[in-house]
C-alpha cells in the first residue's frame, strides 16, 4: 500500500497516520505493508519529545528491511 506516513498538526494536538489509510479489501491476505503506520508511531514519538524512541524504531524498521527476512511482498519479501 505505500510506506509514507503523514501527520496532521494543529496548534495544540497533532494525529499521526500512514497516509494510506485503511486498506480492509486486503484483510487477511498478508498484502499490506505495515511500515508506514510503524513510522508514524515514530514521528508521534518525535512530537513528544522522545528522540530516543523515534531514534530506535527508525532503526528497528531500517534493519528488519534491509535484513529482508519478515518484510512484505511490496518490497521484495513474503512476509
Amino acid at each position: 500500500i505505500g510506506l509514507i506516513y503523514s501527520a496532521n498538526m494543529g496548534d495544540n494536538f497533532a494525529m499521526f497516520e500512514a497516509a494510506h489509510g485503511s486498506a480492509p479489501q486486503f484483510a487477511g491476505q498478508n498484502k499490506v505493508n505495515p511500515t508506514a503506520t510503524v513510522l508514524s508511531g515514530a514521528w508521534m514519538a518525535d512530537y513528544l519529545g522522545e528522540r530516543d524512541v523515534r531514534d530506535a524504531i527508525f532503526a528497528a524498521t531500517e534493519q528488519v528491511i534491509n535484513e529482508g527476512k519478515a518484510v512484505t511482498w511490496d518490497i521484495g519479501g513474503d512476509a
